[in-house]
């Protein structure tokens, strides 16, 4: 349900409301919050609830570090794990400056800026998320350890599948959130699960991959578990994949694109057909460039080219074994697979990229690549030897992000220091180390 200012402030007092938590991320897609009192909710919507952004992540430091969280009314959500009788509600805020000029690290606001960058280019993107995570035991003093839960494999069943009540218990919960969960299953790794979510718009989409994880989180600490979203959490089993679902609609009639290359997906060579093919060469050409965001961990990298984990620019119908997989559907649920990110991808800044590569390939017409027919995995390397290989470290991936006028163009230059700085020394550094080597 979509609630004006109006409305969420009579809900706030009609439903004996106590707490209103106004949720943001940081740079990483960490989730944070403020908590106010219902008497503060009017001048939260009026003038916003000021904070202290030095202490963020990414944010800045200690100069100019006040910012102001403008929480969205039509975001309103229970939180059903909370007391019945001093209820407490979350909305997502958006960032500004004092002067009200709107945060550029705020990447949900990033998001928002994409999408209506592209339906400006007459195009809409809904996302569908598939995220994994481990399941482990806590120790005597409540601490994660690396014992799973179980030793199930691929969609086992119970007994032998033992988080099977707890998918069942984090999807009700969303599901009083009014978040509707697609399917769950036990994964490949021992104690590893998946929860897939229906598609819906970008922002959406992202907004309840940080509600899911935080869920999930929840339930497992009340079931004396703790739920793993890292990369690779186990160095000798099956890491955990952020599968993205994109589907690409052309919007308007009067931006007409050319049917060049569409075949290459469907022989219905439809306007939707020739959006996707597009997007999916856009995303192909401009993956590198992207990818120390959509994998921004040292342990990403350790999951590429195995247990279904892409390692090579490539793409294929239904064959997951490649970068971008098209999924047997037709219709609406027309689709190209993102199956190189991980769940330590922050969704706001990783969905925003692909529609920038999107719209990147429909506007310049890139052609699709010839289709990976083969197993990667298993292809001899004569096979393999035209095909680009994704960064093999964070390191190169930060490196080629640097170097990308493409990132350059979507990204200001504090957030890709924040995720880059580490890596990359300054042309100075550079010119007097090689002056000390001479």
């Amino acid at each position: 349900m979509k609630y004006s200012k109006q409305e969420v402030i009579q809900y706030v007092a009609e439903e004996d409301v106590k707490f209103i938590r106004l949720a943001f991320c940081d740079v990483f897609g960490i989730q944070k919050n403020i908590s106010i009192m219902p008497g503060e909710l009017a001048r939260a919507f009026e003038y916003g609830i000021a904070f202290d952004a030095s202490s963020i992540a990414g944010f800045g430091d200690e100069k100019n570090c006040d910012l102001l969280l403008h929480p969205e009314p039509d975001t309103l959500s229970l939180l059903p794990w909370r007391p019945e009788h001093g209820k407490v509600v979350r909305m997502f805020s958006n960032i500004t400056y004092p002067d009200g000029r709107p945060f550029e690290r705020d990447t949900r606001s990033l998001l928002k800026r994409a999408v209506a960058d592209a339906a400006k280019c007459g195009y809409h993107f809904d996302f569908g998320a598939e995220q994994e995570f481990y399941l482990f035991h806590l120790d005597e003093n409540g601490n994660p350890t690396k014992t799973p839960y179980d030793e199930a494999s691929y969609m086992d069943i119970a007994p032998e599948d033992r988080g099977e009540n707890i998918r069942r218990e984090i999807c009700l919960t969303l599901e009083q959130m009014g978040i509707l969960p697609e399917s769950s299953h036990h994964e490949a790794g021992p104690g590893q699960n998946e929860i897939d979510f229906r598609y819906s718009d970008a922002v959406t989409a992202a907004d309840n991959t940080i509600t899911f994880q935080n869920i999930a989180k929840i339930v497992a600490r009340r079931n004396g578990l703790f739920a793993d979203f890292g990369a690779k959490p186990l160095t000798d089993k099956p890491g955990n994949g952020f599968h993205i679902n994109v589907s690409v609609k052309k919007r308007s009639i009067s931006d007409n694109i050319s049917e060049k290359d569409a075949g290459n997906i469907d022989e219905n060579n439809n306007e939707n057909d020739s959006a996707l093919s597009f997007m999916i060469a856009g995303i192909l050409e401009k993956i590198s460039d992207i990818t120390a965001f959509l994998n921004p961990t040292e342990s990403s990298y350790q999951r590429f080219g195995q247990n279904k984990a892409p390692e090579y620019i490539s793409w294929s119908r239904e064959n997951r074994s490649h970068l971008i997989r098209i999924p047997a559907a037709i219709g609406k649920y027309r689709r190209a697979e993102l199956r190189s990110s991980d769940p330590s991808a922050n969704p706001y800044l990783a969905f925003a990229l692909i529609i920038y590569a999107g719209l990147y390939g429909i506007k310049c017409e890139r052609p699709l690549p010839q289709e990976a027919r083969f197993n990667s995995y298993t292809a001899d390397p004569e096979r393999l030897k035209h095909l680009s290989r994704l960064p093999a470290s964070l390191e190169s991936a930060c490196r080629i992000a640097r170097g990308s006028s493409f990132v350059e163009e979507h990204l200001p230059p504090a957030l890709i220091d924040a995720y880059c700085r580490k890596f990359v020394q300054t042309k100075s550094q550079e010119t007097q180390e090689c002056a000390m080597e001479n």
